[in-house]
């Protein structure tokens, strides 16, 4: 099947990939969209795997305000060099993760599942153990039920494993992942904050 130019700029698009990268991925997957953005996840995780003991002293703090002034966000990276961290590709990932702290729903609590506060994890598994008793099914099963939804909230709260609002097929952990392969260096959030009025 023949590459167009259209399907290429369509890939990059979605991905933020690099053009070249988007074009072989294409011919690697034979012009399949859905295939193409696998072949390039894959990449872009081997590639992070390769750098992910390398050093991050470098980085920038960037801040986001809501339209309605009534959001704001400020978000930390971490990466290998100053070069990087003036990146402009490391710049707008970092004002979209930003952007998506500000709309998520639920907002992210922890970076990651393991990061999530011991108290707040007992405090769910007591409610869900309460809706399983509840639920009529036989006691057996409470166990499975309880841990399906414990790792269903997990995913909810954790920045890393959120799907990313401006496109729910990357996670922003995905997202972060396809920036290391982008720019070749060990790239990771190191933290946030999400203010609201009120709150």
């Amino acid at each position: 099947m023949a590459i167009t130019a259209q399907m290429v700029k369509e890939l990059r698009g979605q991905t933020d990939a690099p053009m070249m990268d988007c074009k072989k991925a294409l011919e690697e997957s034979g012009g399949d969209l859905d295939k193409a953005i696998d072949w390039l996840r894959k990449r872009g995780v081997a590639k992070a795997a390769k750098k992910a003991d390398r050093t991050t002293s470098e980085g920038r703090v960037q801040s986001y305000i809501h339209t309605n002034g009534k959001v704001g966000v400020l978000l930390e990276m971490h990466c290998e060099t100053d070069f990087c961290a003036r990146n402009e590709d490391f710049q707008k990932t970092m004002t979209d993760i930003c952007m998506h702290i500000a709309a998520a729903d639920p907002a992210p609590i922890a970076l990651s599942a393991e990061d999530i506060p011991a108290d707040l994890l007992a405090k769910e598994k007591e409610i869900y153990e309460g809706q399983a008793k509840e639920s009529g099914k036989p006691e057996q099963f409470w166990p499975k039920i309880i841990e399906g939804r414990m790792n269903k909230y997990k995913k909810s709260v954790a920045l890393l494993e959120q799907p990313f609002v401006k496109n729910p097929d990357l996670t922003i952990g995905a997202l972060v992942t396809g920036l290391v392969g982008t720019i070749g260096e060990n790239i990771s959030v190191a933290r946030f904050t999400k203010y609201r009025i009120g709150e």
